[in-house]
């Protein structure tokens, strides 16, 4: 099983930015595709981004286009979560996760099987 540890939230003022990552161990990094989530009202969790083993595919949440960048290093067993533009709609845990799935499964949290504790971003306005 893949163990997911997350960091790199706080807390920020509005139009500012963050970076968070997510080391992960206990599986081949280069095998799984990886993904980012927030809760949100009424849904499980809110798909925010995703890559997939290579990132030669990647998914964003239209919410969150153009203002958030996922990127991973492969090497370092790490993804990360650029977040620039940040508003205070932004707020939420944030939680990295990994799959062994591809395509649109990756926009959803049954394509994953293994979480991480959640990092907490705050953003003032």
């Amino acid at each position: 099983q893949v163990q997911l540890v997350e960091s790199g939230g706080g807390l920020v003022q509005a139009g500012g930015s963050l970076r968070l990552s997510c080391v992960a161990s206990g599986r081949t990094f280069s095998l799984i595709a990886m993904g980012w989530f927030r809760p949100a009202p009424g849904k499980e969790r809110e798909f925010v981004a995703a890559a997939n083993r290579d990132s030669g595919t990647i998914y964003y949440a239209d919410s969150v286009k153009g203002r958030f960048t996922i990127s991973r290093d492969n090497a370092k067993n790490t993804v990360y979560l650029q977040m620039n533009s940040l508003k205070p709609e932004d707020t939420a845990v944030y939680y990295c996760a990994a799959s062994r799935d591809y395509g649109s499964s990756l926009l959803t949290v049954r394509g994953y099987d293994a979480w991480g504790q959640g990092t907490q971003v705050t953003v003032s306005s």
